[in-house]
């Protein structure tokens, strides 16, 4: 598709919807900083299995199929993708009322664009989101660039990012450390969301603290809802694949059934 003036590359999910008729809203996958349609792996299919809903799943810009991006990478780049790209995203697939899926960077994204567009958005459910910078982030960047520079991670990811392999990754990592970007904070946009959230956050998180979710979940003015999973790292839907599905699943049914006109 084009959105925001790029290319990118986009998957659908379709479940058993001829037997799970009336649950319309669409499930939508937003990937990490470094990560890709791929890099999901089957979570997205899994997830939509259970729940009966069609999901979309799609690379941003720079990522995975999708058009190479340009550096440097604006401190704002993820408010430019929550507010503007999204939109088009959702509008160029015939997406109405979703359900948003975002993994750290996809889930600061997710929450901004609910606070903008609330009519389009039933339910958030976040893994590893970020709402402002801790120095436990910047360590953990500054860590990924040394073994981006001294192991095979760079052949890794080029199995998802292919020839946007560099380019991604420095965008990631130069924004990121960038001192611009310590004063990065997406606070001011909880109080406009107002549908449920599901907050979720591994204990072992390398990136980020419990204080991301105590600030998403006490700021927020819809009911919200964390889950710290202990001996868990960034990636909960792979190392605790279990049970972020069971407690998605659950979180969605839940929203579904007390949605108005349910």
């Amino acid at each position: 598709m084009e959105a925001a003036g790029h290319r990118l590359f986009a998957e659908r999910v379709h479940p058993h919807k001829q037997a799970l008729s009336g649950r319309s809203p669409t499930i939508v996958f937003l990937h990490e900083g470094l990560g890709s349609i791929g890099q999901w792996r089957d979570f997205p299919v899994a997830l939509c299995l259970m729940t009966g809903l069609d999901g979309l799943v799609y690379d941003r810009w720079g990522y995975g199929k999708s058009d190479p991006v340009s550096l440097p990478r604006p401190v704002r780049y993820l408010h430019d993708e929550a507010l503007t790209t999204l939109p088009e995203v959702l509008e160029k697939c015939g997406v109405g009322e979703t359900i948003l899926v975002g993994h750290s960077d996809g889930g600061s994204m997710a929450l901004m664009f609910a606070s903008v567009h609330p009519k389009h958005v039933l339910g958030i459910a976040t893994e590893a989101a970020h709402v402002f910078v801790e120095d436990v982030t910047v360590k953990g960047i500054e860590e990924a660039v040394q073994i981006y520079r001294t192991t095979d991670l760079p052949g890794r990811l080029s199995k998802y990012h292919g020839a946007n392999t560099d380019l991604m990754f420095r965008g990631w990592a130069e924004t990121w450390l960038s001192p611009e970007f310590r004063s990065w904070n997406v606070e001011a946009y909880l109080p406009g969301v107002a549908c449920p959230v599901l907050a979720i956050q591994g204990v072992d998180d390398q990136y980020g603290t419990p204080a991301q979710v105590k600030s998403i979940t006490g700021k927020v003015t819809g009911p919200a809802r964390k889950l710290l999973i202990p001996a868990c790292g960034h990636i909960p839907h792979h190392e605790a694949r279990s049970t972020v599905l069971t407690e998605m699943k659950q979180f969605i049914d839940e929203t579904l059934a007390h949605r108005p006109g349910a």
